[in-house]
């Protein structure tokens, strides 16, 4: 049982917030708000954890909410909007530290997950980085996430709300060929926007010219840090693991240039919906396959040629003969955002899907939403009919992403 709050204000920090961007400055749908974002603990029965930079949110007057057991920002004094649109012109850090960082060490490690995932991992250089699934014997995605080839095996970013179902996969198929570990004690932080490589090259010179879906061991300024250059907001951007201890000190020299500011999950959730991204849960999750999810391109041309990883005859057949439904971006007609859960309808109000994200967009000045539709209604421009309180709204099939993605090259 977690302890009650001391008083009135410590209760206000973990109640229950509106996501749905009611009240909200900005009136960003900061609904589904992360990769991972499966459910929300009751706060009566358990406290939310920490992360290293919890004092720092404080101070710097964020809305602190539960999410994926972690008492984590879901926005600062700018609001959702600003701070959006300041990720989109500038940079933006997101403290990321409740995700699941996993260290796999042996000879062959990357022989090893391809027994897991369907991505081509053996051909990854090494300090490449590729994302990837993790897939069940039905086809359904298990989680995705990020693989980084090491001199010593594998390092992989999972989602905070699976990382303990995914380590506890991990190790029922490689714990007797390999070595796993949880690293618990370091955090994450990720710096995105087109600022992002100028505020950190001030710290380190060498981190503008470390490459897309590329990491490394760098020193900022001071502190010893694993770089990667990537992302989840469409941006160019790092992530950042550092020892637990390090990580306030690392924040603020960061956040003490100008062009960076503090970002909470909020904006983190409508950044990822405009270029297009899927969050854990929603968008994608055990029911989903990947060639549904458009997600195709995540299977290398020797592992559709070989199989031979969870659900691949499901998933190379659906790559054949195609899926029955698939996700599509929408744009609903006029002002009013459409959110999860939706039903879509085609012309004879027909249920024909479901929306799995939706809100609105800050930087296209307009309501957009993912979701799955039967493939006949998947075209670019077809009409559709989206069931929102008891009223049809019209929207049309768009092309994902909304915004342009801009990740280095």
């Amino acid at each position: 049982m977690g302890r009650k709050p001391r008083s009135t204000e410590e209760a206000s920090r973990f109640e229950p917030v509106n996501l749905s961007g009611q009240g909200q400055r900005g009136a960003v749908d900061a609904g589904q708000i992360e990769r991972g974002a499966a459910a929300r603990e009751p706060m009566s029965e358990i406290e939310p954890r920490r992360t290293p930079l919890y004092d720092l949110h404080r101070e710097l007057g964020a809305k602190i909410v539960p999410f994926a057991g972690y008492a984590m920002p879901l926005h600062y004094e700018l609001g959702i909007l600003a701070e959006h649109l300041h990720t989109r012109a500038y940079a933006g850090l997101f403290d990321v530290s409740h995700m699941g960082q996993v260290r796999i060490v042996g000879p062959d490690v990357t022989t090893l997950l391809e027994e897991l995932v369907p991505g081509d991992i053996q051909a990854l250089p090494q300090n490449a980085i590729r994302y990837s699934l993790l897939t069940n014997e039905r086809g359904g995605i298990l989680d995705d996430l990020m693989i980084t080839k090491t001199a010593t095996g594998a390092f992989l970013v999972v989602n905070a709300a699976c990382k303990d179902t995914d380590f506890a996969h991990l190790e029922a198929t490689l714990s007797t060929r390999a070595e796993l570990a949880m690293l618990t004690d370091r955090a994450l932080l990720a710096l995105q926007g087109p600022a992002a490589a100028t505020v950190l090259g001030r710290l380190n010179s060498d981190l503008p010219r470390l490459a897309f879906m590329t990491s490394g061991a760098f020193t900022i300024g001071g502190v010893p840090c694993h770089v990667s250059r990537s992302g989840y907001t469409g941006e160019d951007g790092y992530e950042i693991s550092v020892a637990g201890d390090e990580a306030l000190a690392l924040a603020r020299m960061i956040l003490a240039d100008p062009a960076a500011k503090p970002i909470g999950l909020g904006a983190r959730d409508s950044l990822r919906l405009e270029a297009g991204l899927c969050l854990y849960g929603h968008d994608i999750d055990q029911t989903t396959t990947p060639i549904e999810a458009g997600l195709a391109w995540t299977i290398g041309k020797r592992r559709r040629e070989q199989g031979r990883f969870p659900g691949a005859d499901v998933i190379l057949g659906q790559l054949k003969t195609g899926p029955a439904r698939r996700r599509v971006g929408l744009r609903p007609d006029g002002r009013a955002p459409a959110r999860e859960g939706a039903d879509v309808v085609d012309h004879d109000d027909r249920p024909i899907g479901r929306l799995t994200s939706g809100g609105y967009g800050p930087s296209v000045s307009a309501p957009v939403a993912m979701g799955y539709v039967a493939t006949p209604a998947a075209k670019e421009g077809t009409e559709l009919g989206l069931l929102v309180r008891g009223k049809r709204l019209t929207a049309h099939v768009r092309k994902l992403p909304f915004v342009p993605h801009r990740y280095a090259k």
